[in-house]
């Protein structure tokens, strides 16, 4: 395999630059003097805050663009062997490099690199995380799957020995990573396109368990099923977190907002935080008040809590920074308001991340809360079809779009359509409605929401612009 040697920068080439993850990584490149170019396939706000550090994109993936001065390119595991960039690189002998052999090789570079893994979350915790340490002052990187407003991007290069990234279990990407602390969220059945069964993805979290060396510690989700088949016989410190007290770090005393934002007290399993109504570090606890909502987010909010006394950060500081955070695009996401109407963006698209996003919302000020569904892609949508429906018919009222087919994922339909999840939610008593187009959907919620109502975008494909459309952004 190729290696990076960051004491000797060389030129290299992203395909798919253009990506929240790949982006991010050729900035950490750029930043450390490398010489980066890459392409995608059209304009965006990462590829233009790209060119203005310098690097060179191609808009459009053609074989013209791969040159002989290359010394390695960079592709995405959605880029597929007859692209022409790809074969252009295989013709010319260049090495090559995954974007999670890349993420590994950066992560090698820091002596305390952190990986947060799990089905859902990750985005939010490696934002938690991120925010207690900037406001520790310890100037981490941070590679991070969504735009994190304190640091108006998805990427920051900082100069201390502290990087922080997502860890995806998608293709076993998260496997070529090379963390001493590791963050296992949650282990649910996903991406069932590449991994056969729930079994098959809990083994890729073992081996991603194995990966953290003995002087590391892995922070992890104790009501995970059968959590002794992740940790059992691991050689690094390992911390639970979870609802009880049975757990190193649980909630208590937990309280809502009218934005449905939780005050709680996190407490460690010192037995005198159980025993007192007094939330203080005396007691074992300290108060938390989050500035995002849901009970989610408490669970969230304790793995980054976790991370940050293993990190030995002050938990006063710690607080403050999550009070403060509010969140990243498309994370319960407010995008503003329209003849009364609220909008808001949710990237939930699973349906453990759908139910958890609509509890949050019945919490939050409402008449009828309306989901705006799109399905993402075919294999998920047939695997938990039934659990689609049960999942938003915790909506008042939802309406579903096209599925969205993601790129380098397949284009077999599974013999599934929007209109079989319709058909399987109005079997359940639900009222929901089906559009082909956006501009359906559209004029269907003008003419239907009224004052007062709650209107959440839900997906990972481009639902959010039938919100910025409704808003005129």
């Amino acid at each position: 395999m190729y290696q990076i040697d960051f004491s000797h920068p060389v030129h290299v080439y992203f395909v798919g630059i253009g990506g929240i993850s790949m982006s991010g990584l050729a900035q950490v490149l750029a930043d450390a003097g490398f010489r980066v170019s890459g392409s995608d396939a059209a304009h965006s706000a990462l590829t233009e805050k790209l060119e203005s550090k310098g690097v060179c994109v191609h808009y459009g993936q053609r074989r013209e663009n791969i040159t002989a001065d290359i010394d390695v390119a960079v592709f995405t595991g959605a880029i597929r062997s007859d692209n022409p960039e790809y074969v252009a690189v295989q013709e010319l002998g260049i090495p090559s490099l995954s974007r999670a052999q890349l993420l590994g090789q950066i992560m090698k570079n820091y002596r305390t690199p952190i990986a947060v893994s799990g089905t859902h979350g990750k985005t939010t915790v490696t934002s938690m995380a991120a925010e207690i340490l900037l406001q520790a002052d310890t100037d981490p990187t941070l590679s991070i799957g969504g735009i994190l407003k304190s640091i108006d991007g998805n990427i920051r290069v900082g100069g201390s020995d502290l990087f922080v990234t997502e860890a995806c279990e998608y293709t076993n990407s998260f496997l070529s990573l090379f963390p001493k602390i590791g963050i296992i969220l949650n282990i649910e059945a996903d991406h069932l396109d590449f991994f056969k069964d729930l079994a098959d993805i809990r083994a890729s979290f073992r081996r991603f368990a194995q990966l953290i060396p003995a002087d590391g510690a892995l922070i992890i989700n104790g009501e995970i099923p059968d959590l002794d088949e992740i940790t059992d016989g691991l050689p690094c410190r390992v911390i639970t977190f979870g609802h009880s007290d049975t757990f190193d770090y649980y909630p208590s005393q937990i309280r809502y907002d009218d934005h449905a934002c939780a005050s709680f007290c996190a407490c460690t399993s010192s037995p005198a935080c159980t025993s007192s109504p007094a939330c203080t570090p005396e007691n074992g606890g300290t108060p938390v008040t989050l500035g995002v909502p849901g009970e989610h987010n408490v669970i969230n909010a304790l793995a980054a809590l976790a991370l940050s006394d293993l990190l030995g950060i002050d938990r006063q500081t710690a607080a403050l920074a999550l009070r403060h955070f509010s969140g990243t695009d498309r994370r319960f996401e407010y995008k503003g308001s329209i003849c009364g109407v609220t909008i808001i963006d949710d990237y939930a698209h699973h349906p453990t991340e759908i139910t958890a996003t609509l509890k949050a919302a019945q919490n939050y000020p409402h008449k009828t809360l309306w989901c705006v569904f799109q399905p993402h892609t075919y294999s998920r949508t047939k695997a938990f079809l039934h659990e689609f429906a049960q999942a938003l018919s915790l909506a008042d009222k939802v309406v579903l779009t096209e599925i969205y087919a993601a790129c380098g994922r397949g284009t077999d339909t599974f013999g599934i359509t929007s209109e079989t999840l319709q058909r399987e939610i109005q079997n359940l008593g639900q009222e929901c409605f089906y559009f082909s187009t956006f501009d359906e959907v559209e004029n269907f919620l003008l003419q239907n929401c009224i004052n007062g109502d709650l209107l959440i975008t839900m997906g990972a494909g481009d639902v959010v612009k039938i919100g910025e459309n409704l808003l005129g952004n």
